[in-house]
């Protein structure tokens, strides 16, 4: 079910952590909006990065959110660099039930060397990729392109310019509010003609400059317009598409959830052959930290019922 925001709804109840789906009325052309408060502050304050990692490994958490809010699928959605920068991989993933995470692998001597900390400098040549793990039991689709572009969004946008899909946009922000703590944002407007829309527009030309209208639109968003906690969701989509009418759907909420357990590093443990399990103690224990939350699991012989000779 779908509503129309009018100006009286754009003074709603300030939220946050959520992915709100939208639909500009008489066109093919839907997104999502994606604000992060308190999940993206939780991602990057267990690792205390420096200040433009934090940044560049929010906007990947706010950039999955967005991709994966607009996939019809079950299951995660991760996007990946790899690279030869100083920032050699970003992880980000989200689960369709709202669960968000994300690390940053960065060499601190290459970091500390560099004179400027903009996208291209903090990583350098590689790739970004996009996989969709639906589950044990299917297969992985997965999308690779270049590191083509001056920040993440122009590389995701590169990718959908090479795929030929769809026409898509997008446009992230991340910084700190003014109590230091960390926020970011995302909005994404594609355009599915053949899959038709509310008031679907069919004729050719018409479509064509309702795309380019859109894109007028959500380049004109400001970083500061995706991270503001006081300017709601529908104030701003407001704000780009009232000429037009706009339409929103239930909202998904997001939340910052590691997917690690003691119970589930235990089982990988006790798969392991005798011989492969005495050689990963080390003092007289097994240690493992996550990389995504920080959190580091302890096993004891006796927690595996292991001798050690």
């Amino acid at each position: 079910m779908t509503t129309a925001i009018t100006l009286d709804q754009t003074a709603s109840t300030l939220d946050d952590n959520l992915a709100q789906p939208y639909m500009v009325h008489g066109t093919d052309i839907s997104g999502r909006l994606v604000r992060l408060g308190s999940a993206i502050d939780d991602i990057v304050t267990v690792h205390d990065y420096p200040a433009p990692i934090a940044a560049l490994l929010s906007e990947a958490a706010a950039l999955a959110a967005a991709m994966a809010s607009s996939l019809k699928f079950e299951g995660k959605l991760i996007l990946q660099t790899q690279s030869d920068g100083p920032v050699g991989m970003l992880v980000a993933d989200v689960t369709t039930d709202g669960a968000l995470r994300g690390y940053a692998q960065f060499n601190e001597a290459d970091y500390s060397a560099l004179s400027m900390h903009d996208f291209r400098s903090l990583v350098g040549k590689g790739y970004i990729a996009f996989t969709v793990d639906q589950g044990q039991y299917t297969e992985r689709y997965q999308g690779i392109v270049d590191l083509s572009g001056a920040n993440l969004a122009e590389c995701i946008q590169h990718y959908f310019h090479q795929s030929d899909q769809v026409d898509m946009t997008v446009r992230v922000a991340a910084d700190r509010d003014s109590a230091g703590k960390w926020r970011a944002g995302a909005i994404l407007a594609q355009r599915l003609p053949e899959i038709g829309g509310e008031g679907e527009v069919s004729d050719g030309a018409a479509a064509r400059d309702a795309w380019d209208r859109a894109l007028a639109f959500i380049n004109s968003v400001q970083p500061d317009e995706l991270t503001d906690a006081d300017l709601p969701t529908e104030t701003l989509l407001y704000r780009l598409f009232h000429e037009d009418g706009v339409r929103v759907s239930d909202r998904q909420a997001l939340r910052h959830a590691c997917q690690c357990s003691e119970d589930r590093l235990k089982t990988v443990l006790l798969s392991l052959s005798a011989e492969e399990l005495a050689d990963c103690f080390i003092d007289g224990v097994v240690s493992s930290t996550c990389e995504f939350c920080n959190t580091t699991y302890v096993f004891k012989p006796e927690d595996l019922a292991v001798t050690l000779q």
